[in-house]
């Protein structure tokens, strides 16, 4: 039974399903308002709000004081969905450790949604997410940082104390 076992771990570890790729995990965004994690799903790798910094709408908007909604969002029906939870990348198939293209992110701050890369840089440190129209030459590259620790709890709001969780 114990030489299964180590069949096993080897399969994994030679296949590489027990090592996580670089870009896994969670980022703090360029500007430090949230938290994205990003996993790899069935179908490909994705990513999720996880914590805000302001998870309610500001003072000067109708919706004051009320949790953050995805109220640019170009279809009516889904602008009721809350930012916090909501999956912003998606579809993207790696084309080496660390390097991941053909993917989307959506910003909920204008409605809009762009094609993508991500590539860890700094040794898994940091996370470069470049969106862009057309070709990456049109584009805009934003640097994240990786989480380091729990999530903060002295300040914004995370998932765990949102009422709709949600999934990946």
């Amino acid at each position: 039974m114990n030489n299964h076992l180590l069949a096993l771990l080897m399969s994994l570890l030679l296949s590489g399903a027990a090592i996580a790729d670089p870009v896994e995990g969670r980022w703090w965004t360029e500007d430090g308002e949230a938290i994205v994690e990003i996993r790899l799903l069935d179908e490909g790798l994705a990513g999720r709000i996880i914590w805000l910094l302001e998870p309610r709408h500001p003072e000067s908007h109708e919706r004051a004081g009320q949790p953050l909604l995805d109220v640019e969002n170009p279809e009516p029906e889904i602008r009721e969905r809350p930012v916090l939870g909501l999956r912003i990348l998606e579809g993207f198939e790696r084309r080496r450790e660390g390097d991941w293209r053909g993917g989307e992110v959506y910003d909920p701050e204008n409605g809009r949604t762009y094609r993508a890369r991500l590539r860890a840089v700094d040794e898994g440190a940091g996370l470069n997410l470049r969106g862009y129209v057309g070709t990456p030459m049109l584009g805009r590259t934003s640097h994240w940082k990786r989480l380091e620790g729990d999530i903060p709890s002295d300040r914004g709001q995370g998932i765990d104390d949102h009422d709709g969780k949600g999934e990946q």
